[in-house]
């Protein structure tokens, strides 16, 4: 890939999940990083326009109907306009997905960037090297790989580029739901309970989990942040905050100390507000999917009793507020202190 001369540039993900749009942004940050003055397009899913759209760089996202079979047309519609750009650099975000090639393949751009198959071009240089795991940093491997230029540093960080209005906003609200206090009495952690099939820990798991991270953490006040669905696995039991507002949801957690999740889109769009986020992992493995930076990190549950898990969270925590309290404050406990 050259230094200079790439002005449009493609990126390719046409999926749904919140996961996989968060997972976007280091590539997004590497190219603003490697080409300041480009213009990027997205065509991607529904919350890609709701995560990026006010991203400088950000000119355009092509948003995928969500039941693709039953938009035809809509899509063949999308499909025509991203064509009638001419790019010059589309990228396909995903390692293995049919419809990021596709889309790559239909791209008019002179040069395009993914994956290649090790059948079908099992001669590519790209075989001979060393994928990272997690998946946030294989886009930006990938990018660096191809650029003529050199590129040193850490992978950016998962980030949502929050207003100071949507941090004040969210703020005011936490202050609300902590009793209504000016200033909450202890350090606030958010739970999020939910996830998909086989990664979501039953309802018992977690109530007893909360009864040991609280004897444990006797100061922290916990939040219930309830998912999309609108049902709460713990009930009554804690003040609960419920959006559908993807921005509104990372600024709210943007002003908590902690967040604990269950490994979902959440967890990723938490740890990209900035807040230290711990991630709880059943199926999937945490060297490819955990919430990275600013103290996030994952943990394996699969097999762990909710006690123990607990320890290992309310260690995790104290960990976090000891870091905070040295001078080396996470984001979103910075802005806590900046907005009481």
């Amino acid at each position: 890939m050259p230094e200079r001369g790439i002005h449009r540039i493609l990126v390719c993900r046409p999926n749904h999940r919140l996961g996989n749009m968060m997972l976007l942004a280091p590539l997004l940050s590497e190219l603003e990083a490697l080409y300041p003055g480009a213009e990027v397009d997205i065509f991607g899913g529904q919350a890609a326009a709701c995560l990026y759209g006010s991203h400088a760089q950000v000119f355009r996202v092509f948003q995928v109907p969500r039941r693709i079979a039953r938009h035809l047309l809509a899509t063949l519609r999308l499909l025509r306009q991203m064509r009638g750009v001419r790019y010059d650099l589309a990228i396909d975000a995903c390692l293995g997905s049919q419809s990021g090639r596709l889309v790559l393949a239909l791209a008019r751009a002179r040069y395009k960037l993914g994956f290649p198959g090790a059948t079908t071009r099992p001669s590519s240089a790209w075989h001979k090297l060393t994928l990272p795991p997690h998946h946030a940093h294989r886009n930006v491997f990938m990018l660096r790989a191809a650029y003529r230029g050199g590129t040193r540093g850490a992978c950016p960080p998962l980030e949502v580029r929050l207003q100071q209005d949507e941090i004040s906003q969210a703020g005011a609200m936490l202050r609300k739901l902590c009793d209504g206090a000016p200033v909450p009495r202890g350090p606030v952690v958010g739970i999020f309970t939910n996830a998909t099939g086989a990664k979501r820990l039953p309802e018992t798991w977690w109530q007893e989990f909360l009864d040991c991270f609280q004897r444990l953490s006797p100061g922290a006040q916990v939040i219930d942040v309830v998912a999309a669905h609108g049902q709460s696995q713990l009930g009554d039991r804690f003040p609960s905050f419920y959006t559908r507002n993807l921005r509104s949801l990372a600024a709210v957690v943007a002003s908590m100390q902690g967040f604990i999740s269950g490994d979902c889109g959440v967890m990723h769009l938490a740890a990209a507000s900035g807040t230290p986020t711990l991630g709880l992992f059943q199926t999937t493995d945490p060297a490819n999917y955990a919430p990275y930076g600013r103290g996030s990190t994952g943990i394996i549950a699969d097999g762990m009793t909710p006690s123990v898990a607990a320890e290992t969270a309310a260690q995790w925590f104290q960990e976090v507020l000891d870091t905070s309290d040295s001078g080396s404050a996470p984001q979103g406990a910075a802005q806590v202190a900046a907005l009481s």
